[in-house]
């Protein structure tokens, strides 16, 4: 059973992080308040072979009746087309509002499957079963759903929390270097904006090798940051906001290269360097942090540079569509040192200067 539980709370819910190892095979009472209801497994193409017969069979054990809806892996998935498909298989099992969803898998089902149980019935249980890096770092904690629109990433989206997380590390076995690498770039994140022991430990480590034995630690702590964000602030309308780091440039060039093209850690990557960067132009993050960070992210295996032959003016565009934006300008999050950060407002003339 779990190794650690981590607790989320914001005002109108709480609920329990469960990180351990092999709990998609003894998580039967964890579903044990929902006897008598019916479970859509939201899964896809990847994860629904791997672990939709263990959870359900957890799930039986719970008495909970239990549905698998698969979608095509990829970050295309996360748009309305597949969402409307999604109310479709929840008509058809007869989900009511006393049943629940259940999101198994990265972030992007994780994301289409909260706003589609955010909005069905105006609302039904939701649980994320992060099987991914990143998701369990991140995207599984907080309440943020979405889908992507063809502007921009997760432009229809809301704010609905999970009732419960749970996190087999053991699912992480199951991913390619890529997947890994992109939830590392989040793990770094943290210890950018927040964390500096964090990014020295992980600068220290200096591998994914080194990193490995350690890292259920890791996901527990970055979960323990994340859940402190979301009960400071959890419609990101303050300081949950520094979450963003590096993902300004990261959701224009997902947009400007095809989403799927890049995956979001990947894209993030390369937008910290780039934020880190802009700090050091604007005079507010110290000389020699932006070649701290890509050194370290170099060291991961992960990508630091901008993919050559895109425009400035497109990036720039896209920027300028960010959920962040206010008005004429983008709130960027700027460090000002390793471990503290801050928003700063940006025109789109001062980004494409940038680029």
């Amino acid at each position: 059973m779990p190794i650690v539980t981590v607790c989320a709370s914001a005002p109108e819910s709480r609920y329990d992080i469960h990180i351990g190892h092999g709990l998609l095979k003894a998580c039967a009472p964890l579903f044990a308040p929902y006897r008598g209801r019916r479970a859509a497994i939201v899964a896809d193409s990847n994860t629904a072979p791997l672990y939709s017969y263990a959870l359900m069979e957890q799930l039986h054990r719970a008495g909970v009746e239990s549905s698998v809806i698969v979608l095509p892996a990829g970050e295309a998935t996360k748009c309305p087309e597949e969402l409307a498909r999604l109310y479709d298989a929840f008509l058809d099992f007869r989900l009511t509002r006393a049943d629940l969803v259940i999101a198994l898998g990265g972030g992007v089902v994780g994301d289409i499957a909260g706003y589609a149980a955010c909005t069905y019935l105006r609302g039904v249980h939701f649980v994320q079963v992060p099987t991914t890096l990143l998701a369990q770092v991140d995207s599984s904690v907080g309440g943020k759903v979405a889908v992507n629109h063809p502007r921009g990433k997760n432009l229809l989206g809301a704010f609905y929390q999970p009732e419960l997380v749970l996190i087999d590390c053991d699912t992480l076995q199951t991913l390619d270097e890529r997947q890994v690498g992109a939830g590392l770039g989040e793990v770094i994140k943290y210890g950018c904006i927040c964390d500096r022991a964090l990014f020295e430990r992980i600068e220290t480590l200096g591998s994914r090798a080194a990193l490995t034995p350690v890292l259920d630690e890791i996901i527990a702590r970055c979960c323990a940051l994340k859940a402190e964000y979301v009960r400071v602030d959890p419609h990101d309308h303050g300081v949950r906001m520094q979450l963003n780091f590096g993902h300004t440039l990261a959701h224009a060039l997902e947009n400007a290269m095809g989403y799927g093209t890049l995956l979001h850690g990947e894209a993030v990557t390369i937008g910290m360097v780039a934020a880190a960067r802009w700090g050091e132009a604007l005079g507010m993050t110290p000389e020699g942090t932006s070649s701290r960070i890509r050194a370290v992210l170099r060291a991961y295996g992960l990508m630091t540079d901008v993919p050559a032959g895109l425009s400035p003016d497109a990036l720039a565009g896209a920027m300028a569509l960010d959920k962040k934006a206010e008005g004429r300008t983008v709130r960027a999050v700027i460090l000002t040192e390793i471990g503290a950060c801050k928003g700063v407002p940006l025109t789109p003339a001062q980004l494409k200067a940038f680029l």
